[in-house]
């Protein structure tokens, strides 16, 4: 398997270690291999990242040396045909690993590193018994006879037990170890059968989901910095917040706030927890998602990522406060506006002059607007995307008109010319039947609602609370008979 090595990045910065104690010293001799570099590195997430080289010398040996301890984790030795082998490091850093490159897994043998040779058997154990559980899987796809699928699944049941032993054993007897923690964090929770009243009916259709979700990190300290360096710890994080939990944003915030608040006994860990976050947050392409982002921003990364360069921040600072004001749930900000009558485009087709005419319309505030919902769309005609988008928009707005929504299309006219492809588009599509608005003598609005691309569109409820953004004209359609629902089912 190959894997990519990411040599300059942020988060390999912080770990650095900062130990008093007497180093490392591992001494390394590949059978087979001379004359050649190897490297030893840590795990980070799905990336590998170089700690130390030593060449080897014409015997395979070399010797991995430094004054400063390795912080503990899931190590590697990469060596130069791209093939690999995994270690642990543990609180003892001074051993001696033997290893073959006709067989890596096999042959590999360490002296005075017992957590290795735990690790090892560990894994060989795990490795014989998958390959009894496959041989009993092929069996029982061609069994003809249902006692003879009931035994097969007996001795798949039975050997999952014995796993499940072994590693408890193996936990038990090194308790604090960095490999009993590992093998632990592997371990997925046993659920159990949700309660059942005398018949046998399932009294709690929800009590499984909530215990999993309850217990989810119980074989997995989110707050080790050991687990950092493994490939599971992103993995882990990741799978609770998209799959486990309701995606609502605020259930979400909630749960970020924990996890957060759970990593601080760690510096490290608290920078790699809201790093990742807000990086997956910030890159989401789900509504309301981005509001998460902001909000570990705001609440988090502007006041305790103290690694971060003060330009970031600063961009990061003015970028929170523009986008701020349209998060989900908040009240749309009122803004001033200009509303251009049908009949002004109509009469304006062939009058060049009057296309040009930007003094025209009835002035308005987006709060004088108080039906059940009202849709912001932010458009240009100058924008290929809008072109294709906005006759869409018109249609799907026809369509829901009766059910007390109305449509504000703000166009974003900051010239004459501008105006004139305006009243062209209007004409040429008959969109008359919404509030045709623009606003040429500020940008304000734009600003005030973060319009960086076009279209953009707005869902706001009777009170002016933004309860959809960032979405498509189809999804309007979809989230406001939702809504319209909703309230009618309460």
């Amino acid at each position: 398997m190959t894997k990519r090595f990411i040599l300059l990045n942020i988060l390999s910065v912080f770990f650095l270690s900062l130990s008093s104690q007497k180093g490392y010293e591992i001494k390394i001799k590949i059978n087979n291999l001379k004359d050649t570099s190897v490297i030893l590195g840590h795990y980070l997430a799905k990336n590998m990242y170089p700690d130390d080289t030593v060449r080897l010398n014409k015997n395979g040996y070399g010797v991995f040396k430094k004054k400063d301890n390795l912080p503990q984790g899931l190590y590697f030795i990469f060596l130069p045909n791209k093939t690999y082998f995994d270690i642990i490091i543990g609180e003892n850093q001074t051993f001696q690993i033997e290893a073959d490159t006709l067989d890596l897994f096999k042959k590999i043998k360490f002296t005075n590193s017992k957590e290795n040779e735990i690790f090892y058997n560990y894994q060989y154990f795990l490795g014989n018994k998958k390959e009894e559980i496959r041989k009993l899987t092929e069996e029982k796809k061609n069994a003809t006879s249902e006692d003879e699928k009931r035994t097969l699944s007996d001795k798949m049941k039975s050997i999952d037990e014995s796993v499940k032993s072994f590693s408890k054993q193996i936990i038990d007897q090194n308790k604090n170890s960095f490999v009993a923690t590992f093998i632990r964090a592997t371990q997925e929770i046993e659920v159990p059968d949700p309660p059942k009243d005398a018949k046998g009916n399932v009294t709690d259709s929800f009590f499984q989901y909530r215990y999993y979700r309850t217990h989810y990190f119980d074989n997995f300290n989110i707050s080790d910095p050991r687990l950092l360096r493994t490939p599971l710890y992103e993995d882990k994080l990741l799978t609770y917040v998209d799959k486990v939990i309701p995606q609502i944003p605020d259930t979400i915030m909630f749960e970020v706030d924990k996890i957060i608040e759970k990593s601080r006994t760690s510096p490290e860990v608290f920078r790699y927890v809201l790093i990742t976050l807000f990086t997956h947050y910030g890159k989401s392409q789900i509504m309301g998602f981005e509001d998460i982002a902001l909000y570990i921003a705001d609440k988090y990364y502007l006041k305790e990522a103290t690694w971060s360069d003060s330009t970031y921040l600063k961009k990061l600072k003015k970028q929170v406060e523009a986008k701020k004001p349209t998060m989900l749930g908040k009240v749309a900000p009122d803004i001033d506006l200009i509303e251009v009558p049908s009949e002004h485009f109509i009469s304006a087709i062939d009058d060049t002059a009057e296309k040009r005419n930007v003094y025209v319309g009835k002035p308005f505030k987006l709060s004088q607007y108080t039906k059940d919902y009202t849709i912001l769309y932010f458009w240009d005609t100058d924008c290929g995307h809008c072109k294709k988008e906005t006759p869409i928009m018109y249609e799907v707005y026809k369509r829901l008109k009766d059910k007390n929504v109305q449509l504000i299309a703000i166009s974003l006219v900051f010239s004459y010319e501008a105006k004139v492809k305006w009243v062209d588009f209007v004409n040429q599509h008959h969109l008359y039947d919404w509030v045709n608005a623009f606003y040429p003598f500020s940008v304000k609005y734009k600003e005030l609602y973060d319009v960086m691309s076009t279209p953009s569109i707005f869902i706001l409820d009777k009170d002016r609370r933004i309860i959809a953004k960032r979405i498509s004209a189809e999804q309007c359609e979809e989230i406001i008979n939702n809504e319209i629902k909703i309230k009618k089912g309460k």
